[in-house]
């Protein structure tokens, strides 16, 4: 659990449905990879996960959440989505969809509920790191929570 003066939204939501988690945090660098964040926590490349935010030809938006390491593959992304194609969303165009800006975008607590998934890898793992929604900031939590919270699909989605 984080102190109260260091809740982002994402440690609130969790919090309201009662969901263990932990707060790492580190120092907030643009120039900083997810690899490099991975690293700096101690952590295997593939339990850290980074959040993407996409639009889908008919205009919905989707959110695939892959390993920091992996790319997100756009055709394994619209066959899930069930979209002809799939493209990632401009970078000023994430605060104002999400509330969340680049480096800091989690999959829980985003301004609306999109569509999610996050690769099968997750469930490998007894926890997971995500964006806790703030630059500098990781929660590590279950995969099962993560699903339930976000009411998220696994699915193979990496190049």
């Amino acid at each position: 659990m984080a102190k109260n003066n260091d809740k982002t939204n994402v440690c609130r939501v969790l919090d309201s449905k009662k969901i263990t988690y932990n707060v790492h945090t580190y120092e907030a660098d643009p120039t900083l990879t997810g690899e490099d964040i991975a690293g700096i926590l101690g952590e295997d490349a593939d339990k850290v996960f980074k959040t993407l935010v996409t639009q889908g030809k008919t205009g919905a938006y989707y959110v695939f959440v892959v390993p920091v390491k992996c790319e997100l593959d756009l055709k394994k992304a619209a066959t899930v989505a069930e979209e002809k194609s799939i493209a990632m969303i401009k970078q000023k165009e994430l605060l104002p969809l999400t509330g969340y800006v680049h480096g800091g975008c989690s999959p829980i607590g985003m301004k609306k509920p999109f569509k999610t998934f996050i690769h099968e890898t997750a469930a490998a793992y007894d926890t997971i790191f995500v964006s806790a929604g703030k630059v500098g900031y990781q929660i590590e939590l279950a995969p099962s929570d993560l699903l339930s919270v976000v009411g998220c699909k696994t699915a193979d989605i990496v190049c």
